[in-house]
């Protein structure tokens, strides 16, 4: 790449890829939208999984500390003098640092989770006030950076503990990919995964997808498998999808005896016949910014289980496409409602219904080019 070429690139910023994460999709896809409008796209990140597209010019900053929030401030610092000697049109992060002109809001408040989750004492630490500054470079009211928000009650948690101006918030779609959508294929989508894991048509196929096991709830999951009767759980499988350890839900599957009713598999290319495949999709999230998988399982037209901790959840709520657990959580409520949803084929054959339905025609699909497009505001 030449130098003119470098100085007019779109710098993206994330602390890793890897091709399973759902803030990695996004930034890849907002990323490829933006090349295709013709811009030259450079990434800084601290470590890269999986084939590099032939158009992205690849930064992969080398830094070393004892602990992860002394490898972000350590790579803050390496990204801002490269952009100082190499500069780029724009500074676009997926994670907060300073020095950004556009964020893209894909984590939750730290600050609130700081003060409303955590004792006086974590304040003290490291890890604190490393993420505790990245976040009010891009959020204090003195700040220039463009905030890209999936949900109004993120822009209501930023703006409570920074007092961030209203302007500088613009909410984005969801960014459901189309292929998520029941096709024509569906029945040979079903047909094949249910084959592939050894299913016969009287089996129930639990289905838990996405990355980071804690964070989504999968120890409430497994929970709530234990909790059906005998004779129900019999019938059920509970395929875990996810680039993440298992070791320690292996261990927790096993005390709750339920062990040879739970299979794991990691991040598949698979998505569409994964939705199709399965039953019901169980998400007890503990704290989810999103939760993209919801509404793909909707659109999908496998009804959705879900903890009202998700940013997505009201979708479903709204559209009738499965149960939202309210918060506080109650393993009890889920418990009850994962018995229910698996006892009445009639309840989830309307829950789908409904998914299909609002997939047609809601606004959730346009998310990279909305993102390409204020990304372009921003450069003008």
């Amino acid at each position: 790449m030449s130098a003119d070429s470098s100085r007019d690139a779109l710098a993206f910023v994330l602390f890793k890829y890897f091709p399973y994460g759902g803030l990695q999709r996004d930034f890849l896809r907002i990323a490829e939208a933006c090349h295709r409008r013709g811009h030259s796209i450079r990434v800084y990140t601290l470590g890269w999984e999986g084939p590099v597209p032939d158009w992205v010019e690849l930064s992969e900053m080398s830094v070393t500390g004892l602990t992860n929030p002394a490898r972000y401030r350590r790579f803050a610092r390496a990204v801002a003098e490269d952009l100082a000697r190499r500069p780029a049109r724009c500074r676009i992060g997926f994670n907060k640092l300073p020095g950004l002109d556009v964020y893209y809001a894909a984590d939750p408040c730290f600050e609130a989770r700081a003060r409303e989750s955590r004792g006086p004492i974590y304040r003290l630490s490291s890890r604190y006030r490393t993420f505790a500054a990245f976040e009010r470079a891009v959020f204090a009211p003195e700040a220039h950076t463009t905030v890209l928000v999936l949900t109004d009650r993120q822009r209501a948690d930023f703006q409570r503990w920074y007092g961030t101006p209203s302007e500088r918030f613009h909410r984005v779609p969801p960014g459901v990919a189309r292929d998520r959508r029941a096709g024509p294929d569906a029945p040979a989508q079903r047909r094949a995964l249910r084959g592939e894991l050894g299913l016969d048509d009287d089996r129930l196929l639990l289905l838990f997808l996405g990355s980071g096991f804690v964070t989504k709830g999968l120890d409430r999951a497994l929970r709530a498998v234990a909790a059906l009767p005998a004779g129900l759980r019999e019938r059920v499988r509970l395929f875990v999808v996810g680039q993440d350890n298992p070791r320690r839900f292996r261990a927790l599957a096993d005390r709750l005896g339920v062990a040879s009713r739970v299979a794991y598999s990691p991040g598949r290319d698979d998505v569409p016949r994964l939705l199709q495949g399965a039953d019901l999709l169980i998400h007890p999230a503990y704290a989810e910014t999103g939760g993209i998988v919801l509404l793909e399982a909707a659109v999908a037209g496998l009804p959705v289980i879900a903890t009202a901790a998700c940013g997505f959840a009201p979708y479903i709520a709204d559209a009738g496409a499965g149960i939202v657990l309210p918060e506080p959580f109650e393993q009890r409520r889920l418990d009850e409602a994962l018995k229910m949803a698996l006892e009445e084929p009639g309840r989830r054959k309307a829950w789908s219904e409904n998914g299909i339905a609002f997939g047609r025609t809601a606004d959730i699909y346009d998310m990279p080019e909305r993102v390409a497009d204020l990304i372009e505001a921003r450069l003008r």
